[in-house]
């Protein structure tokens, strides 16, 4: 990677635990329900709890931030939700697979110093 390639990693972080009923969910991510069910019933958001009646469904700002970025794939790239679902998930094991080479590197550099002076 050169000096002017960059990777920003943003965790979605919400301290104070909110959580958005359906209609809420619909109006922050400006959709229909029919839509957020569409996305739950593909695996792609989740309501905290599982409960059948959507009347119930609770979801948290992680959920808000799924269904934002579905959208934008959905929009930008045309996909349909099976498309969604697979590279929803591969965009998460790659997410998950930088951490880890993250906090390798970050222990490598730990542990380089120490090895010099031996």
């Amino acid at each position: 990677m050169s000096k002017k390639d960059h990777i920003l990693t943003v965790e979605v972080v919400d301290l104070d635990g909110s959580t958005f009923t359906l209609r809420e969910i619909c109006e922050r991510g400006q959709c229909h329900a029919e839509f957020v069910i569409k996305l739950v019933n593909y695996g792609i958001i989740a309501p905290l709890e599982d409960v059948p009646e959507t009347v119930h469904w609770q979801f948290d700002i992680a959920a808000l931030a799924r269904l934002q970025k579905a959208q934008r794939l959905q929009r930008d790239l045309k996909m349909n939700l099976p498309g969604l679902a697979m590279s929803l998930e591969l965009l998460d094991e790659v997410e998950t697979m930088r951490r880890k080479v993250a906090r390798l590197e970050q222990r490598l550099a730990q542990l380089s110093p120490d090895q010099g002076t031996g």
